[in-house]
């Protein structure tokens, strides 16, 4: 790797958080430009001072986005999550679901009173029984990886990709 692309400590340190910002080159304020404190690359200091510009110094929200080379829509949303979590609001967070929403503790209940050592019934054949009883359609992944995480699983039904034999050494 040259001595040009190489992280510096301060990147690696910001990357490790989460917090090293994307596209650094975007951020055309006047303050992130020069001097030291001001760092376009710490993704957290860019949100505080965009909803800061806006809310404190009273600049428009195009000309906000525009000076920090992100949309209006953005810039709205993270202004809304600063109101409604504070400073927390600033930092990274994962998209999307947190857990399974349609995996529930009942669903988990329902297909453990329907497992037991002496049955065989194949993680098919209990989706089939979730979507008859329950209602509910889940994916065969979903269902094992939240039986994984209670320490059981279900056996594997025999699908034709696991019926091929593997591939001839070359």
């Amino acid at each position: 790797m040259s001595a040009a692309h190489r992280p510096d400590s301060k990147s690696h340190f910001l990357a490790q958080r989460g917090a090293l910002h994307p596209h650094p080159e975007r951020v055309q304020d006047v303050l992130f430009r020069g001097g030291i404190f001001f760092d376009a690359r710490d993704l957290i200091q860019v949100r505080y001072e965009m909803v800061r510009r806006h809310r404190i110094d009273g600049q428009s929200v195009p000309q906000v986005a525009r000076s920090f080379g992100v949309s209006r829509q953005s810039l709205y949303l993270l202004i809304q999550t600063f109101r409604d979590l504070g400073l927390p609001g600033l930092f990274p967070r994962k998209r999307g679901p947190k857990a399974a929403h349609k995996c529930t503790d009942e669903v988990l209940t329902f297909v453990r009173a329907r497992q037991s050592p002496t049955s065989a019934l194949t993680s098919d054949e209990t989706l089939i029984a979730i979507r008859e009883h329950l209602g509910i359609r889940l994916h065969r992944r979903t269902l094992e990886r939240q039986l994984a995480a209670l320490g059981k699983k279900l056996r594997r039904s025999n699908r034709p990709s696991e019926a091929r034999p593997p591939h001839p050494a070359t």
